[in-house]
């Protein structure tokens, strides 16, 4: 059964967080200039280390894990909600530590502040997240808002590149959660996402024949032939009408000009709205046959992410989040789009996830990527304003 706070409750949660912008920033600065890309082990250590140091600070924090990923760094965990009354299921709010920014980025492009916007590599996507999840926990503590249910908090450090170690432990935490909020960034104009596209990545290998180009063509099968045939097959499959996208976006080889190519090869990216899409693509591509007879082509690959689709149990969340949106005075729209995130593993666990909802901004990996300032405290007592409403 949910509950509904009153508005003069959560203008005071607004408040408290507004307070605190000072203190949210800081942990932020400190996040975004300890610089953490998917795969730095040390900087993911480091920026785990900053969280914990945060996390330890709130009162109602039970438990405080960190789970290591061999050649990404560490996971973090984090339990709160001393006094919950409900046990039925935790709310789940997941995040990421890790970056797309290489080091030395943050030397190209250091923390600044200018015209209500805040500058830095990873801000938006997420640093500046991961450091309001432990505020609206602590606003949850200070004013008394009691959650019934324990909350959650898990931030992977490799999601940026498939979450190859993190997707086990998101599913093992949605599995048992009541619901999942996620917090990577909102969408234009503050949007939460109700619906994101699942993703799958492939690679196609051609083996040909190799044979001189000028003097004896007609003995060799060209790899490179062979692949230009398949990626027209392949983007042939594209069908915006069911939000169906296929892009080959990288291709190598050959060796020379004049030999007949003996090999080449396509890296494939895949979006797709629903699950039986996403079998179809599956097959379809894994069980690609060859043009050219003499070639041998060798498919791998698959489904990474499977599409967060809007169902009864997410368009309810929203509805939830959207009443306390306008409470606080604001309308919440939602949007799909084409990008994935962790949310999808949760969501294909038929558990009710509401994505997007971090802090306002723009430029997630591109140089632009920052947040606004006056959105930190509104975002916060969004979130905290769902927690207390489960």
């Amino acid at each position: 059964m949910k509950r509904e706070l009153s508005k003069s409750t959560n203008d005071d949660v607004l408040v408290f967080l507004e307070s605190r912008r000072s203190k949210v920033l800081a942990l932020t600065r400190a996040l975004v200039e300890t610089e953490s890309p998917s795969g730095d082990v040390e900087g993911s250590h480091a920026v785990v280390e900053l969280l914990i140091e945060a996390a330890r600070k709130i009162g109602s924090v039970t438990s405080i894990e960190r789970i290591e990923s061999p050649g990404y760094g560490e996971h973090l965990r984090i339990r709160a909600g001393v006094g919950a009354q409900d046990e039925s299921g935790a709310v789940l709010l997941i995040g990421h530590t890790d970056t797309v920014h290489p080091r030395g980025s943050l030397a190209e492009r250091p923390w600044r502040e200018q015209d209500g916007r805040i500058y830095g590599p990873g801000i938006f996507d997420m640093k500046a997240n991961c450091a309001l999840a432990l505020e609206v926990i602590e606003s949850c503590s200070a004013l008394d808002l009691a959650p019934r249910h324990q909350i959650v908090l898990l931030l992977t450090c490799d999601e940026e590149t498939g979450s190859m170690t993190g997707r086990a432990l998101v599913e093992e935490e949605a599995r048992k959660a009541r619901c999942v909020l996620v917090l990577e960034p909102s969408a234009a104009g503050g949007l939460v996402k109700t619906a994101r596209k699942g993703t799958g990545m492939f690679t196609l290998a051609a083996q040909g024949i190799a044979a001189h180009a000028g003097l004896e063509p007609e003995k060799g099968a060209s790899a490179i032939l062979e692949l230009a045939r398949q990626i027209e097959r392949l983007h042939a499959m594209n069908d915006p009408a069911r939000g169906i996208t296929v892009n080959v976006g990288v291709i190598h080889g050959g060796t020379r000009s004049n030999v007949v190519a003996a090999e080449a090869s396509a890296e494939i990216d895949v979006r797709f709205n629903t699950s039986d899409d996403a079998r179809w693509l599956e097959e379809t591509i894994l069980g690609s046959n060859p043009f050219d007879e003499r070639v041998k082509l060798n498919l791998s690959g698959g489904i990474n992410r499977p599409p967060l689709e809007r169902t009864e149990k997410v368009a309810a969340l929203y509805e939830v989040a959207r009443n306390v949106a306008a409470r606080l005075g604001f309308e919440l729209g939602e949007i799909s789009v084409g990008g994935a995130s962790d949310g999808n593993f949760a969501a294909a666990l038929d558990v009710a996830v509401l994505d997007g909802l971090g802090i306002s901004g723009d430029g997630a990996h591109a140089t632009h990527e920052h947040i606004m300032a006056d959105d930190i405290a509104r975002r916060g007592a969004l979130l905290a304003g769902i927690i207390a409403s489960l």
